[in-house]
């Protein structure tokens, strides 16, 4: 398996090969022990050019393999992920540190992917317009793009991995997957399945590397389509740089997620969806919900429920230890700049009513959850994504308020609201600033069959990722109009129409 304490490797035309950079390296830590367990190569253009060349021809033959085949390869995919899903899920926690619940969660959620992804026969038909004029009848159909490219992050290197390129190979195209370095392992599994599952060489390719590799890929001439997961400030610019050398480009970046709390809310239901968003894989998600917007007299009560169960929480050294309720994070890097918040909150004005860094945390990366009351919104830690077990609490004295809150904030990823008000739930769905909203849900993030519709600054590009807008991404249509004549010459007319009618009675 080339998922081994060594040097990783790149896959392309179904082999895996070194890098031609081989002799530099970025190193794959475990967070739950700080230990090296791999070492992810840094790629060059070459490698990324050998990767399109291989992508580009294979896509002819692919491209005219008939759907439901493709799908057959997908249906294949599935069992063998099915076969080895605890297997993935400790590989993803090895590599990420996420809890193994957290993480069987995960390679679910990507598995229902795949699972979209064999409905594509169904999805990719065009539609036809008989007599759209007169003797001339109208079509459309969808038609691959061509060679697409997956960046994704780190956060989640089973699941958005498989947002991708399930469904960009059913619709006919090839890929080209460029996992996040730190999180190399999950990535070259679920490539090694595929190959297992049947897949011709060189429709699916790997390679690894940081800013010179993504660059290659975004101004490739042979590069169709770019998919790409990550912060804003990375996803503008791979739009803004794939655009201008047209690709199709869709984009997901950072988030601030608020969760609105009113006062009629089931407060012991609330707390605890507010603390599985905050704090579940130690908030390093988009769709973390990492601002709470308390109402009224709500406040209180709130930050009493929220300090008691956050200070519960079973954090540990998840890496073979299945009672732990949150992980570690990524990085020490990260890990220490996540803390710098609490220090930044409270020079700020705000008060730290439960502070993470008391968590044991030996060599690993662990940060306890840290819940900071009266946030504001001119204040970093509501301002800056903080990607981090970290929860802010701003106060609201009205619904409308805390609709202005959101108002106010660049993203747009998701929103909550926890109330038992149809009225007020209404206006929170129609009014609140996000693309994508839950109300009494912690996480509204959309399972397979429906889109990732990010807003603002959450999301570049205009056809988002998942359900059917992932199958048009990575489709394009094109339309015909026919007209047929009646032939002059008797010598084409089929016998069997000059022996029976159009009504099927003999002439």
């Amino acid at each position: 398996m080339a998922s081994q304490n060594t040097a990783l490797n790149m896959f392309i035309r179904g082999q895996w090969t070194p890098s031609s950079n081989c002799e530099q390296t970025t190193a794959v830590m475990n967070p739950s022990t700080g230990q090296i367990i791999g070492r992810t190569p840094v790629g060059s253009p070459q490698d990324v050019d050998d990767a399109v060349h291989a992508a580009s021809e294979a896509l002819p033959t692919w491209a005219e393999t008939p759907v439901v085949e493709r799908a057959r390869v997908m249906f294949a995919y599935r069992q063998l992920m099915e076969k080895e899903f605890d297997a993935l899920a400790r590989l993803l926690t090895r590599e990420h540190g996420k809890t193994h619940a957290e993480a069987r969660a995960e390679v679910q959620r990507g598995l229902e992917m795949v699972e979209f992804a064999c409905s594509v026969p169904a999805l990719i038909g065009g539609q036809t317009f008989p007599q759209i004029a007169r003797g001339v009848d109208g079509e459309t159909n969808r038609h691959p793009v061509g060679v697409c490219v997956g960046i994704t992050p780190y956060n989640f290197p089973n699941m958005v991995p498989l947002w991708m390129f399930p469904i960009a190979i059913t619709c006919g195209n090839t890929f080209i997957l460029k996992p996040s370095e730190k999180v190399p392992l999950s990535a070259i599994r679920l490539v090694e399945l595929l190959a297992e599952a049947g897949l011709p060489d060189g429709v699916m390719n790997l390679v690894h590397g940081g800013k010179e590799v993504v660059d290659a890929l975004l101004t490739h001439d042979d590069v169709a389509a770019v998919s790409f997961v990550g912060s804003t400030k990375i996803a503008k610019y791979v739009y803004e740089v794939g655009s201008s050398h047209g690709k199709r480009v869709q984009a997901a970046g950072g988030a601030k997620n608020h969760l609105i709390i009113m006062p009629d809310a089931d407060l012991d239901q609330s707390v605890k969806a507010l603390a599985a968003s905050a704090f579940g894989c130690a908030g390093q998600r988009c769709m973390a919900g990492s601002v709470a917007v308390a109402v009224g007299r709500v406040g209180d009560s709130l930050i009493e429920g929220l300090v008691d169960h956050a200070g519960s929480i079973n954090v540990d050294v998840t890496d073979g230890n299945d009672a732990a309720e949150m992980g570690p994070v990524i990085s020490r890097e990260h890990r220490d700049r996540v803390a710098s918040y609490l220090d930044i909150a409270k020079t700020s004005g705000a008060s730290v009513v439960l502070d993470g860094r008391s968590v044991e945390a030996g060599d690993s990366f662990l940060l306890g959850p840290s819940v900071v009351d009266q946030v504001t919104i001119d204040m970093p830690l509501w301002k800056e994504e903080v990607f981090g077990p970290l929860l802010s609490v701003v106060r609201a004295d009205s619904l409308e308020h805390a609709i202005a809150v959101g108002k106010a904030c660049p993203y747009g990823n998701g929103a909550s609201i926890f109330t038992q008000s149809g009225h007020a739930a209404r206006e929170f769905k129609r009014h609140f600033n996000a693309g994508m909203i839950g109300v009494n849900v912690g996480v509204p993030a959309p399972m397979a069959w429906l889109p990732f519709t990010g807003w603002n600054q959450s999301f570049f590009g205009d056809l988002h990722i998942q359900g059917t807008e992932g199958v048009h991404f990575y489709t394009r249509q094109k339309m015909t109009l026919t007209r047929w004549f009646e032939s002059k010459d008797e010598s084409h007319v089929d016998p069997v129409w000059n022996s029976v009618g159009p009504t099927g009675s003999s002439t």
